[in-house]
């Protein structure tokens, strides 16, 4: 991981654990090197200053390292979320270990359950279908074959594309781009941004050729700016752009006065078949109104896939225009945001005003 992308986790991992965020639970852990302990990020003991807090994967990462279990939020135990059917982990291992995307009656013969049953466990568990998850692994390790420098055609015939024109004709949507501009980093790829200032603080608004592929909001200039750049690596970054800046313009006049959503804007989504699930989900929700991380799984016929919810939330790009500061707890508290707590809190008591202001003007 790039050390810019491993600030930005870092930052988004504190801002769980100061904010006891319970929608963190599940994808990490912290442990206090002052204490020797460590905790789940919504545990209610006191928070710790922020330069002796560890992050581990899981708990056997946080032992290993020296560190007990928190005898409050006892992170080492699993209540409070229950674990995944070991049948879904085996047939996830199953597709894993296959050369190419395996046939849906072969995975659910490997863990014993007709298709129709597999089928229906599996969505229920993870929230995509078993295809939609072979297909992400193919392209997780099409990933890994182009990034270690291996030629196109062998990266697809190693990821289980079949051969190099069957991975061309699906780039796009497993890429973004074309196989020989990923692996060689994007470089002729032109990113066109434009900056601006609203109440809450600096906004960025950035594209490719296909859309606005970033919304970014934060203190100053020159941090939004290096965000871009450490996510955009080998891209030409254009700034100043006329149009990007009337989006800039849009956007900042959302904030001022909310209204509508932003549906008009053209957006470059990339993410997985699940983020992009839970992102279309999102942009469905009204202004004025919130949601729960797990009425958004239900919503999606997944009940028990709330850490992913949680998960493609973290990973949205597009502030406001995939609203997901509209996602708050089960009890209505604020959870986490990418772009900082308060923010969020300042988002939403602006849309509530202006979802009040017609009925008080009817007064």
């Amino acid at each position: 991981m790039k050390e810019n992308d491993r600030d930005r986790q870092d930052s988004q991992r504190w801002q769980a654990v100061s904010t006891n965020d319970t929608a963190a639970d599940g994808l990490f852990l912290y442990g206090v090197r002052t204490t020797g302990v460590y905790c789940r990020p919504s545990c209610r003991s006191r928070t710790p200053r922020r330069e002796n807090v560890r992050y581990f994967e899981d708990a056997a990462s946080a032992q290993a390292a020296g560190f007990r279990a928190c005898k409050r939020c006892r992170p080492d135990r699993m209540h409070g979320v229950r674990a995944i059917d070991a049948r879904v982990v085996k047939a996830c291992r199953y597709i894993a270990a296959q050369p190419a995307p395996p046939r849906l009656q072969l995975i659910a013969a490997a863990v014993c359950l007709t298709p129709f049953h597999f089928q229906r466990l599996f969505k229920r568990e993870l929230g995509v279908t078993p295809a939609e998850y072979a297909n992400a692994e193919r392209r997780r390790r099409l990933h890994a074959h182009l990034a270690a420098g291996e030629t196109v055609t062998d990266a697809a015939l190693a990821a289980g594309y079949g051969s190099a024109e069957h991975l061309h004709a699906q780039s796009q949507p497993a890429l973004g781009m074309t196989p020989s501009a990923y692996r060689a980093g994007a470089p002729d790829q032109v990113i066109r941004f434009a900056l601006g200032e609203c109440v809450l603080g600096s906004v960025l608004v950035a594209g490719s050729e296909r859309g606005i592929c970033a919304i970014s909001l934060g203190d100053t200039p020159e941090q939004l700016l290096a965000d871009l750049e450490a996510r955009f690596g080998k891209a030409r970054l254009v700034g100043d752009d006329s149009v990007f800046a009337a989006y800039v313009a849009q956007v900042v006049g959302f904030v001022a006065e909310p209204g509508g959503q932003l549906d008009r804007l053209p957006l470059d989504i990339r993410g997985t078949v699940f983020q992009q699930r839970v992102w279309q989900a999102l942009q469905h929700l009204p202004i004025g109104t919130t949601i729960s991380y797990a009425e958004i799984a239900a919503r999606l016929g997944s009940p028990r896939a709330v850490r992913a919810v949680a998960g493609a939330c973290a990973a949205n790009t597009l502030a406001l225009a995939i609203p997901c500061h509209r996602v708050v707890r089960r009890d209505g508290g604020l959870s986490g945001y990418r772009w900082g707590i308060e923010r969020k809190r300042r988002l939403l008591d602006a849309e509530s005003r202006a979802v009040a202001a017609p009925d008080a003007k009817g007064d």
